[in-house]
């Protein structure tokens, strides 16, 4: 019953959202186009838009997770999306008061049409001190923390990358993340031998992701636990090959599939990502690292940055303008497959037979340690013409060849988020059972039960958001839907993490502890693969704009 007036509270807000998208949509038209420009005199209202955007993306989620799990009535499941649903409900009510006022909707009539007084008081009902204490009773006890709502194949995967988790990466990842190294070999050989590298790569091309019937939820799963073990020493080795090859995939001709995808699949190449600059980052349009056109080949020049695993990589798609000519902004832009020998060390420098030279050096980070991101040189560096990506039907497409990778690098990086929060909450859980203080444990007071359950609520959530998107990448869709839940992962795991860390108190400042590495490691998310700010503005609002205004997407 709860959940049915939840849904219908839902489609008060959805009506009076869809007037502030129409709002702003009219204000950045500009003879029949969305103007960057006119969005950008009004990038706060459009960065609260996409929030609100990705709540109501994971409030209808939540809303169907009971019942989709087969735990609907007085289940932790249904106490979850009560939980979350009415915590979400406080925060778009804020936002979408501003918005009223925005667009000179009388105070009155704002609260009257989005039903404010019933949202308040399902608010006050289900995301109560007295709901929290249930909530965190139930998981202390239980150390349950909801249905994820598997498939018995999903939940064969998720068994046997937990185990791997906690048998090989848990054991190792503070000594990585403290003294800087970088990923075992053990690590590495271990997960090519399960597969893992070919998980987002067809069947058809040695990998195993099935053809007819695809499966992103697995992929998704598989990143979970391995970054609720380390995101920078498991987590993310799966995210390169989902790019590259989600790009040799969507442009290479028939050879480089041939060639690379099998070898990518296996982990016999192992692979890096060359696209932001040190002064274009999320700004594609303007990058300028160069490749000339030689004999045979391409010679690249120019300086590549955050060019993660780059030392151990055999190769790395590097993005670089093969048009010299800046007014074709990112449609002079292709993607070429730089060779290069591996190397576990910080720096490398390597000198070709033709004497082009590559050299790069891992930039100090504060977290997301064992994968290293690289500033990366490059010096007439000679590429064949046989790995430019679609040979010379690829020029000039690089950029949507890159974007056609990063969809489902957004995807794995919400469950990399999830998969951090996840070990967050499990340690904040144990640590205020243990821990006493006042003469009680941490858990009895009533802001830790607050915390705890909005913790436990928000990643099932994301949990749930992330499935919704997988599941509608088997179907070629969810473009919009995996950008929506990278954005809202990234930004809310940073508020789980540093609850669990506060949950510690002294102790969770002190590196002794592992709740100090998710925290600093959570606080990437928001920036690689895709950064906040411009995802929200210029990905997710843009694209509602457009839609709201009746244009077809650029």
């Amino acid at each position: 019953m709860a959940l049915e007036t939840a849904k219908a509270l839902t489609g008060s807000i959805k009506n009076f959202y869809a007037k502030f998208e129409k709002f702003l949509a009219d204000k950045a038209l500009d003879n029949n186009t969305i103007s960057t420009d006119k969005m950008d005199d009004d990038q706060v209202a459009n960065y609260d838009l996409a929030w609100i955007a990705a709540e109501i993306f994971a409030i209808d989620e939540m809303l169907e997770y009971p019942k989709k799990v087969g735990k609907e009535g007085d289940t932790i499941e249904a106490g979850l999306a009560r939980f979350f649903i009415a915590d979400a409900f406080i925060d778009i009510l804020s936002r979408l008061r501003f918005a009223a006022h925005r667009m000179g909707v009388t105070p009155v009539a704002f609260e009257t049409e989005i039903q404010s007084d019933k949202i308040q008081a399902f608010a006050s009902t289900y995301a109560s001190e007295a709901e929290a204490k249930k909530i965190a009773d139930l998981l202390a006890a239980h150390k349950d923390f909801g249905d994820y709502g598997l498939n018995d194949d999903q939940k064969m995967m998720a068994d046997t990358f937990r185990k791997f988790a906690e048998g090989q990466v848990k054991p190792i990842a503070e000594k990585v993340h403290r003294q800087d190294l970088t990923i075992p070999d053990d690590i590495i050989n271990g997960l090519a031998e399960m597969g893992c590298f070919g998980l987002s790569i067809t069947d058809t091309y040695g990998g195993f992701q099935s053809e007819e019937n695809p499966d992103h939820t697995s992929m998704a799963v598989v990143t979970e636990e391995l970054s609720r073990g380390s995101v920078g020493v498991a987590g993310s080795l799966i995210t390169r090959p989902e790019i590259v090859g989600k790009a040799i995939s969507a442009g290479g001709t028939e050879e480089q599939k041939q060639k690379w995808l099998p070898l990518l699949a296996s982990g016999e190449k192992k692979c890096a990502v060359a696209v932001t600059e040190p002064d274009f980052g999320s700004d594609v349009a303007g990058m300028k690292v160069a490749a000339t056109k030689v004999e045979g080949g391409w010679k690249i020049n120019g300086v590549k940055t955050w060019c993660t695993f780059a030392g151990m990589a055999d190769v790395m798609l590097v993005l670089v303008r093969t048009n010299p000519d800046m007014k074709l902004k990112h449609k002079g832009l292709s993607i070429l497959l730089a060779e290069k020998p591996p190397t576990r060390d910080h720096e490398f420098d390597y000198t070709q037979p033709e004497g082009g030279r590559c050299h790069g050096k891992a930039i100090s980070t504060i977290g997301y340690r064992g994968m290293h991101s690289y500033e990366v040189v490059f010096e007439d560096y000679f590429v064949p013409d046989e790995n430019l990506i679609g040979g010379e039907a690829g020029l000039g497409k690089g950029f949507y060849l890159q974007m056609a990778g990063f969809a489902g690098g957004r995807l794995q990086t919400a469950a990399r988020a999830t998969g951090v929060m996840q070990a967050a909450i499990e340690k904040a859980l144990q640590y205020a059972v243990d821990r006493k203080i006042f003469g009680k444990p941490i858990l009895a007071y009533g802001i830790n039960h607050f915390k705890i359950a909005k913790m436990a609520a928000i990643t099932q959530a994301v949990r749930q958001m992330t499935y919704k998107s997988a599941r509608l990448m088997d179907k070629h869709e969810g473009s919009m839907e995996a950008s929506l839940v990278k954005f809202y992962a990234c930004r809310i795991s940073e508020w789980v993490t540093r609850e669990a860390l506060q949950i510690h108190g002294g102790m969770g400042y002190a590196e002794e502890y592992e709740v100090s590495r998710l925290f600093v490691d959570a606080r990437v998310f928001s920036i690689f693969e895709g950064a906040e700010e411009v995802l929200a503005l210029r990905v997710i609002a843009r694209a509602l704009l457009q839609k709201a205004a009746g244009l077809k997407s650029a």
